[in-house]
């Protein structure tokens, strides 16, 4: 199993999920750095992602959406607040309008991604933290966690075939 790890800590507002993959850094590295990789795992399964923007430099944006099995398009931004490679990222992460416009219905989580080698694997770690605990019940609602374990479970497969 690709996923490790889940911890939901309400009172420091964070989500952390750890997952290992039998791939070195530089490698695990650039499923975040390339676009086409990422589309490739960000989302679940039945909910594919296409990102239209892709700036991976500090203060750059991305901007994505899924689509739904019933063609319902969810759309996302980020902004990319730290870049270190091939081991540490982190952005601003929010939902955005029909037009790619943020929306601050369901405000802003701000994740940070490490990767660090363990034996001859990676192990990736991606911490999400929110503004509030009814923030982080939302997500929770929406099915943030079983959407990144299904992402996250896609990697081995993205890895596989670079």
């Amino acid at each position: 199993m690709t996923v490790v790890s889940v911890n939901k800590d309400v009172e420091a507002l964070s989500f952390t999920i750890v997952a290992e993959f039998d791939a070195d850094v530089k490698r695990v590295w650039r499923i975040w750095e390339d676009p086409r990789q990422l589309e490739r795992w960000w989302g679940p399964p039945t909910w594919p992602a296409i990102f239209e923007t892709h700036e991976f430099t500090a203060g750059g944006k991305a901007a994505y959406y899924m689509t739904g099995p019933d063609g319902t398009k969810a759309r996302g931004w980020w902004k990319f607040t730290a870049i270190n490679a091939p081991d540490h990222l982190e952005f601003d992460d929010g939902f955005a309008d029909e037009h790619g416009e943020p929306v601050d219905d369901l405000g802003i989580t701000h994740a940070t991604v490490k990767l660090e080698p363990v034996d001859n694997r990676t192990r990736m770690t991606i911490t999400s933290s929110f503004e509030s605990e009814e923030q982080m019940q939302k997500m929770a609602e929406m099915g943030m966690e079983e959407g990144m374990r299904e992402a996250i479970e896609q990697i081995d497969g993205v890895l596989a075939n670079a």
